[in-house]
């Protein structure tokens, strides 16, 4: 009989010195912790990946690029407030976040960042509908606002002065093959790579894909519930292109491993392995709201390079699915006591399954 995981399962002491503030002075100087597949842990540095890949794996990457989404303004009153942008949905609306003393009533107009006006539409649950209002005769695509005025959305446990941008977040909490604008939270994993280091792993025969997530801010949204079965996880727009399920299919009749770069690029390859048809790994494009939990079975990926997450975070439980319940929090203590660089700023781990993952044909 399996485990009921409850949210407290997945609780650990985290020191909060522990908390990476700052990135690295380059991007490979991090520290790689390895769950080997015997169970042993092994405390490298990151450019060690390349001893732990073989020709004939692939990689694969999640090219989302982060928009500038945390907006600052006032409502017609004067009172302040904040917005943090979940997703552009066309040229004219966005879904967002708003955090105000009294939140805004439909049909109220917003001023955002002394520049451009907004109007309240709609609500879908505890998210804003705005409307970018013309500015003057000319209607400008709110994508295009966001990316002139907006400030980098870094995640609340990275503490900035209010409307702080500074050069190196906006260089650094970005990856260096971003490619598609939609994000509010970088694919943290993919941070640790330049293009150097990239160009060494394609030499030795390591081929590299590409999915798209766009990251939204429920990644940083607590779990609430104490059975996790009962969480309700957010959804974020995905795109896995028949170039990549090529590549992958590929990669498995060789016999190499397909690594996931990132849990938001596991969340891509597994909901298009859900989605598609025959057990034959199909394209997708769509969104998907897939929770990964201890008990889940991978249809696609053999291995995972993360950061470290946040205590009773569905990441956590995701590395769990993978890594084993044990094994996984054995490892996050060893990170601890070896005073690891944890979230976002933070190093890295290289996970591979418990055991021989169980995968259907695809």
């Amino acid at each position: 009989m399996s485990k009921t995981f409850q949210r407290q399962d997945f609780h650990f002491d985290l020191p909060e010195q522990l908390i990476a503030q700052q990135p690295t002075k380059e991007r490979t100087q991090s520290r790689l912790l390895v769950l080997e597949e015997n169970g042993s842990l092994s405390d490298k540095k990151f450019p060690d990946l390349l001893s732990c890949l073989n020709a004939g794996d692939c990689l694969i990457f999640n090219n989302t690029k982060v928009i500038p989404a945390r907006l600052f303004g006032k409502k017609s009153s004067g009172g302040e407030i904040e917005m943090l942008v979940e997703r552009v949905l066309d040229e004219e609306t966005i879904l967002t976040h708003i955090r105000s003393s009294r939140s805004p009533k439909e049909g109220a107009v917003l001023r955002i960042e002394d520049a451009f006006d907004v109007e309240v539409i709609g609500r879908d649950n505890a998210l804003f509908i705005v409307k970018v209002l013309p500015q003057g005769n000319q209607l400008t695509s709110a994508l295009a606002l966001i990316e002139e005025h907006g400030h980098i959305p870094l995640p609340p446990y990275i503490t900035r002065e209010k409307g702080e941008d500074k050069q190196e977040d906006k260089d650094r909490y970005q990856t260096v093959y971003s490619e598609r604008p939609g994000a509010v939270a970088a694919p943290t994993a993919g941070l640790h790579f330049d293009l150097e280091l990239l160009e060494r792993i394609k030499e030795m025969g390591v081929e590299i894909g590409f999915v798209t997530l766009h990251v939204g801010a429920g990644t940083f949204r607590p779990v609430q519930v104490d059975n996790i079965s009962e969480h309700k996880m957010h959804s974020e727009i995905i795109e896995v292109l028949p170039e990549t399920v090529e590549l992958i299919n590929r990669t498995k009749q060789a016999g190499g491993k397909v690594i996931a770069v990132g849990t938001t690029s596991i969340r891509s390859l597994e909901s298009a392995a859900k989605f598609s048809k025959d057990g034959v790994l199909q394209p997708f494009q769509g969104e998907t709201d897939i929770f990964i939990t201890p008990g889940s079975k991978f249809k696609v990926i053999d291995a995972l390079l993360t950061n470290f997450h946040l205590p009773e975070s569905t990441l956590i439980m995701l590395v769990s699915a993978l890594a084993g319940y044990e094994r996984t929090m054995q490892a996050y203590q060893h990170a601890v006591e070896k005073q690891y660089r944890f979230f976002s700023y933070g190093d890295a781990m290289l996970v591979f399954p418990e055991k021989k993952v169980e995968k259907n044909e695809i």
